[in-house]
């Protein structure tokens, strides 16, 4: 059970302070004392034989991390270690709307404007009436067949079939003996035309 709060992510913002041995308003040059101390005193050379010293030592660089770096900072100081996760995952200038749209008046605020404009119902209705039961789908009109999937090869034969019977016919050879090079430039009379 201890261990679940532990993992938990904190609003409070002082974990980071208590691993440097601070108090939550410390300086930069205070942070930076405490964290030269700590890190000669649990520093995995000084304790080889003392693996708590090492994760008790990445504990601290991580803090001092977190604690120099000014942004970081305050968003720890404002919103915590989840202030620091949703920076991580949405970037550090969206911490501030994240915090705002996730807060209890404006989703009640989302929910009051939802019901009383009747989106929320209208969006469902159309949903559910259009795509699951298909009650009001538009139907197709009387003799066509409606297709829903077509292949790409299908689509491909339909299109030179089209083209046929219209007397066009695709391009489907390059010319083998032409060059840019001679178009362009050997004649001054410029011809695009290719003997085949």
């Amino acid at each position: 059970m201890a261990e679940q709060r532990q993992r938990a992510l904190s609003t409070s913002g002082e974990a980071l302070y208590e691993i440097l041995a601070l108090e939550k308003g410390a300086t930069h040059d205070e942070i930076k004392k405490s964290y030269r101390k700590l890190a000669l005193k649990y520093h995995p050379d000084k304790n080889p034989d003392n693996p708590e010293a090492a994760e008790k030592f990445k504990e601290i660089n991580n803090a001092h991390a977190t604690l120099t770096d000014l942004s970081k900072r305050n968003i720890y100081d404002k919103y915590g270690s989840l202030g620091l996760y949703v920076a991580e995952q949405f970037g550090e200038e969206n911490v501030n709307t994240y915090f705002m749209l996730s807060s209890w008046w404006a989703k009640g605020l989302f929910a009051v404007c939802g019901l009383l404009t009747g989106c929320y119902l209208c969006c469902c209705l159309c949903c559910c009436f259009n795509c699951c039961c298909g009650k009001c789908k538009p139907k197709a009109p009387e003799g066509e067949q409606q297709e829903f999937c077509v292949s790409p090869e299908d689509l491909e034969e339909q299109i030179k079939n089209d083209m046929e019977r219209d007397g066009e016919t695709p391009i489907t050879l390059q010319p083998t003996n032409a060059t840019e090079k001679t178009q362009l430039i050997g004649d001054s009379r410029r011809s695009y035309r290719t003997e085949s």
